[in-house]
């Protein structure tokens, strides 16, 4: 039956339009809600699903390369002894440098002949109050594993003999701090005739390492020794282990390939390129203030103030996570694609990654992919620290209080202040809750030093899914740098690892040069702003990218471009035991030697100064060196 008046006809219309909108937003809310592991699917683009070569490889040209490392015919060469003495050091730094550090350590243990004791981690043992089930090396690596895999190489032990113990305790011992690329000449005639005379040295590594990246042909098994070190070695303990092949796992749970992507931006860096004006407010007083003491101490030799925006255009600086997806949307990549943030430190927080988010929604990483519990197990027992956040004095009694008031002087007087507000939680936690304050970065506190041994653990965990994500994408390589970073090593890892799989390498001068291009016609195919895009990251994926990265890079850090030396073989006809194995193909014969020319001609002026240094065998030098190094020590000593 119809409603014979039009009020009523027009109020059941709305009944029906508004419950027509109700199930409607009903809809949309539970089409787009899911739980801390749904993924959003995209529908927009269903032509990319035939993309997936193109976007996740192989790469046909690096197929043939294989990892020779651990294969290398070590029974040609004696077994050994360590006879000449012991070599005991300490590493500063963060994952990135320890885990290059420790490579080079055992190199020179081997150029010296010499025992090595299991390298001390600083950053673990500064913090008193992480779990007492781990120490020192140990926190992050497999002590028994590094030993057993390393055994026909150097000889390895945990601690120093009790006699020699005791004398370290009392620096008897000279102590030598080591540069990020020492030369050959600075271990055999500096350190050696110290070794063989006191029986035992000590090694200060706070630079990412302690000896040059590029070796003579004829050593060759030294650097075949680095990658055994770093990649098969360095096995990370059980507890790290296990978490990151369970985020791995719940990753390929998906169904689908996933993108690893480090963003590099760390304070540090930001500090050492002059990159603070790409940020605002107290980030850039910030990096600021780590740059002006990274020039009181003469780590940067420039002025304080730079412009942000030039270095931004020459590639100093990283890539912003905007700039990150836009590239990604350039290259084809879907709206649903797996994205895994890595690295322990994102300076500017998640505030910086919403524009990345916002491209592509499914954007994870550890916390997203673990529960507390599992992550907790990874830290170990811990018990709790005091609070750092400082609160009034206690109230005084009120019988207290009236003796006061009558030993007070003569009436009438002023009222007393009023006594100091408190301060909150909210106001004093946070790294940057200093600057508003203070002129001086304060004395970090047990909660920061705990959170330094932790960010250790994260990048591990971090490092283990970037090695094993189908493609990898840097957002910073300090590959013209002096030191290595995160991204630098895990390209290096795939490199030797899986060389064909997706590793980006990307030349952000030039990407500058395109987001800073806004000529209309490049907007128009074929020949546009898409076009170039992807015609760039396409050719530093092939082995026009490997040849330009070692040109760069391979100088500084030879764990990030570890070939052709790790992966197949050059003709040498005084390498004879090596015959047998894979030989390198010829664009790596020819380009990568050309590369070792240029390296080594970039690096002259430095070596004539080192090797003038380390031939003068002058006592006192080293007795300065064993001073500083003795101090520090004693200081830091695990054993005492």
């Amino acid at each position: 039956m119809f409603p014979t008046s039009k009020i009523k006809l027009i109020a059941y219309l709305g009944i029906a339009l508004s419950a027509i909108s109700l199930f409607v937003h009903l809809f949309i809310a539970n089409s787009s809600a899911g739980g801390p592991y749904k993924v959003h699917v995209d529908d927009l683009y269903p032509v990319q699903k035939i993309w997936h070569r193109r976007l996740w490889g192989p790469v046909s040209s690096l197929e043939t390369l294989h990892p020779i490392a651990n294969a290398t015919p070590r029974k040609k060469h004696p077994a050994p002894s360590g006879d000449n003495g012991f070599i005991y050091a300490k590493i500063y730094g963060g994952f990135e440098k320890i885990q290059s550090s420790i490579s080079d350590l055992v190199a020179v243990s081997k150029l010296l002949n010499a025992t090595l004791v299991i390298p001390e981690i600083q950053s673990s043992l500064r913090s008193k109050g992480i779990s007492t089930k781990f120490k020192s090396f140990s926190y992050i690596y497999d002590e028994d594993s590094f030993i057993s895999a390393l055994s026909k190489d150097v000889v390895i032990v945990k601690t120093l003999p009790s006699n020699l113990k005791e004398a370290r305790k009392k620096t008897k011992f000279p102590t030598f701090s080591t540069k990020g690329s020492e030369s050959l000449n600075f271990y055999l005639g500096r350190v050696l005739p110290k070794l063989k005379e006191s029986k035992a040295i000590g090694l200060i590594v706070s630079q990412g390492g302690c000896l040059q990246a590029i070796l003579p042909p004829t050593m060759i098994e030294y650097q075949r020794l680095r990658c055994r070190v770093a990649f098969h070695a360095l096995q990370f303990r059980s507890e790290v282990r296990a978490l990151g092949k369970r985020i791995v796992g719940r990753l390929r749970d998906f169904g689908r390939p996933y993108l690893a992507y480090h963003p590099g931006l760390v304070r540090e860096t930001l500090a050492y390129h002059g990159c603070a004006e790409n940020f605002q407010d107290v980030h850039t007083e910030l990096i600021q203030y780590l740059r002006k003491e990274m020039i009181k101490k003469g780590i940067i030799k420039e002025e304080l103030s730079v412009d942000s925006f030039s270095r931004k255009r020459n590639g100093s600086c990283p890539l912003f996570p905007e700039e990150v997806g836009l590239t990604l949307r350039a290259m084809g990549y879907p709206l649903d694609t797996l994205i895994y943030v890595a690295g322990s430190e994102t300076f500017g927080g998640q505030r910086v990654l919403i524009p990345l988010r916002a491209l592509y929604p499914n954007l994870l990483d550890r916390t997203s992919l673990s529960t507390d519990q599992e992550r907790q197990a990874v830290v170990g027992p811990e018990l709790p620290l005091p609070s750092d956040i400082p609160y009034p004095p206690p109230a005084k009694p009120s019988d207290e209080l009236l003796e006061e008031w009558k030993r007070a002087g003569p009436r009438p007087r002023p009222l007393p202040p009023p006594p100091a507000r408190p301060f909150y939680p909210h106001e004093k936690q946070g790294w940057y809750g200093w600057i508003a304050e203070s002129e001086t970065e304060p004395t970090p506190s047990l909660t920061d030093l705990r959170s330094t041994a932790h960010r250790l653990l994260w990048d591990a965990v971090d490092y283990y899914v970037s090695v094993e994500a189908d493609a990898f994408f840097p957002g910073f390589t300090n590959a013209a740098g002096r030191q290595v970073d995160f991204a630098g090593l895990v390209m290096g890892h795939r490199l030797y690892q899986t060389p064909s799989v997706f590793t980006y390498r990307p030349d952000r001068k030039t990407l500058a040069e395109l987001f800073g291009n806004i000529t209309d016609n490049l907007y128009h195919p074929p020949r546009n702003w898409t076009f170039l895009v992807r015609s760039h990251l396409n050719k530093s994926l092939s082995t026009d990218g490997l040849i330009t990265e070692a040109q760069i890079s391979k100088s500084r850090s030879f764990l990030s471009h570890p070939l052709p030396e790790c992966s197949c073989t050059t003709p040498n006809p005084n390498l004879a035991q090596y015959k047998g194995l894979e030989e390198c193909p010829d664009w790596m014969v020819c380009d990568l030697a050309l590369v070792s020319t240029i390296s080594k001609s970039q690096s002259e002026d430095e070596e004539a100064d080192l090797l003038e240094d380390d031939l003068e065998l002058d006592p006192e030098p080293d007795k300065s060196d064993s001073n500083r190094g003795s101090d520090q020590d004693e200081e830091m000593d695990p054993d005492d």
